[in-house]
């Protein structure tokens, strides 16, 4: 039985992670770790879990076999070197750091280590990218030339109550929008996907925004990328459509286009078709994500010692350096123009 820890136990680790671990064969959720001790006492509680610690240096010495490091994104390094001193394995979440020379010093003490640093890119887990990758594989619409991306939402919305009905905002939407806005966020979910789905490295990119918000980071971003073998991919990415409305109606669509047909998945009644020439393949259609799916194949680079294709700390650096590059580009050329104005 592996032995794992988990590291930050917010509403990410809550809903996805821990159920996750818990119903995988092999896997022992040994301990949990987070410096708020009201949230660790109710996920201990919630989860069964004897072995809890506010204490970063008590959890890892608590007899881990890895660790998954689901804490907020400024905490990633110092969390993911600490566990890499107990020479334990480690899956962490996207963002991989703040800083792509972070994430650079990340990589390679894991190297020097010996220990292998997955990243948590759930999406490429779900039934949804894994027949994707199937389908571009075996060029059932033939060879794939453009790929269009689309997560607008609201990201639960801007404003919430808090516990004397004071509506406030919400701490999860500024702390995503102060750590990089939608395309830091969700957006390398997306630039991992193309990259993976079409084997082939972005050679360069560019991105235009809009700020709906007053936020430094923009709120609705579109990226383009161009890829080595001559395919673009589009990802719109947003936070703002519907974040102070009642009803919200967010749009998730993949859209595969090759040269003999094109490939769709919608989660808005989860359609997932392959469209060649007068021939249609329907199959059923999941969530865009599957943390048992990913927790099930973590189990197995455990077990065989070596990742396989499961996503290393380099593609979290790359779809991250993307995100926050395209991010920054446009944050400063907005600044240009309005000291223009």
């Amino acid at each position: 039985m592996i032995r794992i820890g988990v590291m930050g136990c917010g509403v990410v680790a809550d809903y996805g992670h821990i159920p996750a671990i818990l119903q995988t064969p092999g896997l022992k959720l040994e301990a949990i770790f987070d410096p708020d001790p009201k949230r660790l006492q109710m996920e201990s509680s919630k989860f069964g879990v004897e072995k809890a610690f506010t204490n970063q240096e008590a959890f890892l010495d608590s007899g881990l076999d890895a660790v998954l490091v689901s804490s907020p994104a400024p905490f990633h390094k110092d969390n993911v070197l600490a566990a890499a001193d107990r020479k334990l394995q480690i899956l962490c979440e996207k963002p991989l750091a703040m800083e792509d020379h972070q994430a650079e010093e990340m990589i390679r003490y894991c190297e020097k280590a010996g220990v292998m640093l997955c990243v948590g890119f759930v999406y490429r887990f779900s039934r949804v990218a894994q027949q994707l990758k199937s389908w571009v594989q075996e060029e059932v619409v033939g060879d794939i030339r453009s790929v269009r991306l689309v997560y607008d939402w609201d990201l639960h919305g801007e404003w919430e109550q808090d516990e004397k009905g004071k509506w406030i905002k919400a701490p999860r939407y500024t702390g995503r929008m102060d750590e990089g806005g939608p395309m830091v966020d969700c957006g390398v979910h997306q630039i991992d996907l193309a990259r993976w789905w079409l084997g082939q490295e972005v050679v360069d990119y560019h991105a235009q925004a809009a700020w709906v918000g007053e936020y430094e980071a923009p709120d609705h971003v579109y990226l383009h990328l161009n890829h080595a073998g001559g395919a673009h991919t589009m990802v719109e990415m947003s936070f703002s459509y519907g974040h102070t409305a009642r009803d919200v109606t967010p749009m998730f669509t993949y859209d595969l286009i090759g040269s003999g047909g094109y490939l769709r998945y919608n989660r808005d009644g989860y359609i997932l078709d392959a469209h060649a020439g007068d021939r249609t393949i329907r199959v059923p259609g999941t969530s865009e994500k599957d943390f048992p799916a990913m927790h099930a194949a973590f189990a197995e680079v455990l077990r065989k010692g070596e990742p396989g294709d499961f996503p290393q700390g380099r593609d979290g650096l790359i779809a991250t350096k993307i995100a926050r590059d395209a991010t920054n580009e446009v944050i400063a050329s907005r600044k240009k123009l309005l000291q223009k104005a």
